[in-house]
Order: structure tokens, then sequence, then C-alpha cells
């Protein structure tokens, strides 16, 4: 049997009921933490899955114990990058995702976030550019020329709107291989017990992804603190 793991309304697991003990004795699950076994909707405390096996009180909350020494990940705080945005009409969430998933690309080189990131900004300026003329065709009155200059703008339009629907696509390309990265990392070479959503992933992107990276960036930090040599 296996569990799904809930702390502040985030999810994690599954689990298997030797993963939960294990996790409970490193500390990075907690007594306190919610858990639901599979087939069923009801969520019990983890104290009452795990019983009276005996476990090790953790260090630090969200001990991990790495297995190698990774860079930290960006860490500017989620409300801040948000902040940013708004103030340069978003431009800064932009650079940040760039920061994101150059980061990702150094802690797991086998990750294809950078490119279709590299891609996806291609293809938006591209949207851009077309968007742009067909404006602009219309601004100039080109549109009253008569059959010819019609048929240009249908052919503008169609482009930008292929140009469009690539846009949306490499956008959920990236967001998405970018939050499979994450976890392949957290649960693997970092053992943190990450688990993302795919709602806030879409709609989010990379401020979804920041937030993680501080509270990740904070058990690490609590983790030093805690083996100083």
């Amino acid at each position: 049997m296996t569990y799904q793991i809930s702390r502040d309304g985030q999810e994690f697991g599954p689990y298997s009921l030797s993963d939960v003990q294990r996790y409970v004795g490193t500390g990075n699950i907690l007594l306190t933490d919610l858990a639901r076994a599979e087939g069923t909707t009801e969520w019990i405390p983890v104290s009452q899955v795990v019983g009276t096996i005996a476990v090790a009180p953790p260090t630090v909350p969200g001990t991990y114990a790495p297995a190698a020494n990774y860079p930290d990940a960006p860490n500017l705080h989620w409300g801040l990058v948000l902040l940013f945005g708004f103030l340069t009409c978003f431009l800064f969430l932009v650079v940040w995702d760039l920061i994101q998933v150059l980061w990702m690309k150094k802690v797991e080189p086998a990750s294809k976030a950078f490119l279709y990131f590299m891609i996806f900004i291609g293809v938006y300026v591209l949207n851009f550019l077309f968007s742009f003329g067909r404006m602009a065709f219309l601004m100039n009155g080109h549109l009253s020329g008569g059959g010819a200059n019609s048929g240009i703008f249908v052919v503008l339009s169609g482009i930008s709107f292929l140009v469009s629907i690539g846009t949306l696509v490499m956008m959920i390309l990236y967001r998405f291989t970018m939050k499979s990265s994450l976890e392949q990392h957290f649960n693997g070479p970092e053992p943190i017990g990450l688990s993302l959503g795919g709602i806030m992933t879409f709609f989010f992107g990379g401020l979804y992804f920041q937030y993680h990276l501080n509270r990740i960036n904070e058990i690490k930090q609590a983790y030093r603190l805690s083996h100083p040599y």
C-alpha cells in the first residue's frame, strides 16, 4: 500500500509504508503531517500510520542528506520576483526564468528545460514581430487597397495565429520539463521530497518554482547549520 503525504496544502508521494517510516526518521516527513492511503479519501495524522515504531528525532525541519555538493538554486524571494516583474512590465520574470533554467542545467545537465526555454523565447519574439506587422499593416490603411492587400493581411493573420499556438506549446513544454527536472533532482540527488502541481506550473511557471526553491534553500541552510563540518 502507498500513501500520499500532505503538508500546508502541498501533497507529496506516493510513498510505501517503509518510505514513510524512513522519512519520519530523517525528519523529511513530520508526525503532524497528514497521510492518505491509496484508494481512500480520508486524511489522518502520519503518527497514526507509523504507529509505535521508533523514530529518531529530526535534527532540523526538512532534514536531507545530499549525495553531492550542488550549487544552490536562485534565491531571490518570490514576492520580490513578482514585484520586479510588475515594475519592468514582466521583463524581469523572463530574465529570472532564464536564471532558473541555467541553474537547472548545472545541477541536471540532461535536462532539456534550457533548450525548450530558448525555443520558447525565439517563438515568442517571432509572435511579437508578426503581431506588430499586422497592427502596422492596419494602421497604415493598406487593407483598403483591395484584394491583393487583403490577401496579404489574411496570410499575416494566419501565420500570426500559428506562431501564437507555437508559443503556447513551447511555454507548456518548457514549464513542465522544468517541473519534471526539479522533481527528479529533489527526489534523487538531493532527496527533499519535492512534488509540484500541474495547474500551478501551467499558470505561474517560474514564479511558482521560485516559491519552492526559496523553501528548498531554507532547508539546505538549516542542514548546513546543523552539520558545520
